[in-house]
């Protein structure tokens, strides 16, 4: 081939000024996300809250296991921030749509938090302390509920598909966000700790 038919070879693919490429695609289309019903604005916080029940499981085996500083500075907090969100893991699965971004599924995740922490405090006050000081209820009922609060909520912002996808098996299971999970349950240990050890400095003795 001479430098004449190169040189026509290249005008042919040459795009005319001022027009697109001649292989350039149009953008897709944006999809607006679907509107979602307005009774799932009371309906999504009270699976969120019914579902923090589960916790209360995780709660009570690890109380059989009492005794056990490895249960409760370590089982007791991974057990417990891993059942709170079960609701939460239930809008995941059945209706994602409710799950609007990552801040509602957290604040979601933190009421959970707060339905765990009333029940655990119900019982843990009426039931296996009965005569417990009132600072300690006070404490219980503020401080020991922001903090599951607290506690749920950074380990929302990990609930996501990809959590779903790896529980499914679809991907490697340790592969999902597990970075909230683990600064929760940190957290939830730390505190844990720092009342073992300075609970009785507080008035706060059972």
């Amino acid at each position: 081939m001479n430098t004449n038919q190169e040189a026509e070879r290249n005008e042919e693919g040459r795009a005319e000024p001022g027009l697109p490429p001649l292989l350039s695609l149009p953008p897709p289309p944006k999809q607006e996300p679907q509107p979602v019903p307005g009774r799932w604005l009371v309906l999504a916080p009270l699976i969120a809250m019914l579902g923090g029940l589960f916790g209360i499981i995780g709660a009570f085996y690890t109380e059989l296991l009492r005794g056990s500083f490895l249960v409760a500075f370590v089982g007791a907090p991974m057990i417990e921030e891993a059942l709170k969100p079960s609701g939460v893991y239930l809008l995941l699965i059945k209706w994602p749509a409710v799950l609007r971004n990552r801040l509602y599924t957290a604040f979601l995740a933190a009421l959970s938090g707060i339905a765990f922490a009333l029940i655990e405090d119900l019982i843990y006050l009426n039931i296996y302390y009965p005569a417990h000081s009132p600072r300690l209820a006070l404490w219980r009922y503020t401080v020991c509920v922001a903090g599951h609060a607290l506690f749920s909520f950074v380990a929302g912002f990990g609930i996501n598909r990809k959590l779903v996808a790896a529980a499914r098996g679809e991907i490697k299971f340790l592969s999902f966000d597990k970075r909230f999970f683990i600064v929760a349950m940190i957290l939830h240990s730390l505190y844990n700790i720092s009342m073992a050890i300075f609970a009785s400095n507080l008035g706060l003795s059972r």
